[in-house]
C-alpha cells in the first residue's frame, strides 16, 4: 500500500489547527504520515499538535524564511509515495477523501491528481463561500490562465524529485509557478476526481490586500512568462474564472 504524506504548515494557528488535525485523524486510508511545520509559534500551537495527532507524524518547530521554505522543509522531510498539503486553517472534506483519491491514483497509474476546493466562513465551515469546481487536464487551458486549486494537488514524490521545490524568490504565487512547470511535462500524468477534496477558510494570504493583490498579479505574469505558457489575456482570463465560483445568498 502506497503511503501519502500530509504537509501541514503552520504558526500561531491554535485556533484552527484541531480542525486540521482531526480531519486527518478521521481519514479512514491508513498509511498517513502527517508533517507539521511550525514557525515557531508563540501560543499553544506545538501542544495541540502533540496532544491530538493520532497519525504517524513529524513535528518540527524551527525559524522559516517564509511559507514557501516551510512548504519546501515538509516535502524534503516526507517519506511518503506521495505527497499533499493541508494548511494549518484548512481541512479534508471527508473521511474518506484520501482513501478515494490514493485508490484513482493506483488504479490510473497517475504521477498527480486534483479535486475541486471550498472556500468556506472562518467560523462555520460548513457554509460555503466560494466553490472551486475543476475540470480534466488539457495542456492548452493552461494559455487560458487555468490551473488545479493548488490545496488539492497531490503528487508523487517524484515529481518533486525530478522538478524541485517552489520558488522562494515568489512571495505569493510560488504554487502557481510551481504548477505550470510541472503541468507542461508531457511525460508526467495527471488526474481530475469530480470531489472536494479540501475546505479552505476565507482570508489567504494573495487577497488580504490590494497591495498583495497587485502582487500577486506581478508574480502570475512573471510565472506565465518565465514558463513560456499566455501572457496578460491569460492572467485576466485567470481572475475572471473566479468570478462564476462565488455562491450569492439571496435569502
Amino acid at each position: 500500500m502506497l503511503k501519502i504524506s500530509i504537509v501541514t504548515v503552520c504558526y500561531n494557528s491554535s485556533k484552527t489547527i484541531l480542525d486540521t488535525i482531526n480531519s486527518v485523524n478521521s481519514q479512514s486510508y491508513p498509511e498517513i504520515e502527517h508533517i507539521f511545520v511550525d514557525g515557531l509559534s508563540s501560543d499553544n500551537t506545538v501542544e495541540i499538535i502533540n496532544l491530538n495527532s493520532q497519525t504517524k507524524n513529524v513535528v518540527v518547530s524551527e525559524k522559516d524564511n517564509g511559507l514557501y521554505d516551510a512548504i519546501n522543509k515538509g516535502i524534503s522531510i516526507a517519506t511518503g509515495d506521495v505527497i499533499g498539503f493541508l494548511h494549518s486553517d484548512d481541512l479534508l472534506a471527508s473521511s474518506s477523501i484520501i482513501l478515494d483519491l490514493m485508490t484513482e491514483m493506483k488504479s490510473k497509474k497517475l504521477d498527480g491528481i486534483y479535486g475541486d476546493l471550498e472556500y468556506v466562513d472562518k467560523e462555520d465551515t460548513n457554509k460555503i463561500i466560494r466553490y472551486w469546481k475543476s475540470c480534466e487536464f488539457r495542456y492548452a487551458i493552461l494559455k487560458q490562465g487555468w490551473m488545479p486549486a493548488h490545496p488539492t494537488l497531490f503528487l508523487k514524490k517524484q515529481v518533486y524529485d525530478k522538478h524541485g521545490g517552489f520558488n522562494t524568490s515568489y512571495k505569493i504565487a510560488a504554487d502557481y509557478d510551481f504548477m505550470l512547470r510541472i503541468l507542461k511535462d508531457n511525460d508526467l500524468e495527471y488526474g481530475y476526481l469530480p470531489k472536494v477534496f479540501t475546505k479552505m477558510r476565507v482570508g489567504g494570504a494573495s487577497n488580504r490586500s490590494l497591495k498583495n493583490i497587485i502582487q500577486k498579479t506581478r508574480e502570475d505574469y512573471r510565472a506565465i512568462s518565465s514558463n513560456n505558457i499566455g501572457g496578460w489575456f491569460s492572467i485576466f482570463l485567470k481572475n475572471a474564472s473566479k468570478i462564476k465560483q462565488f455562491k450569492i445568498n439571496l435569502w
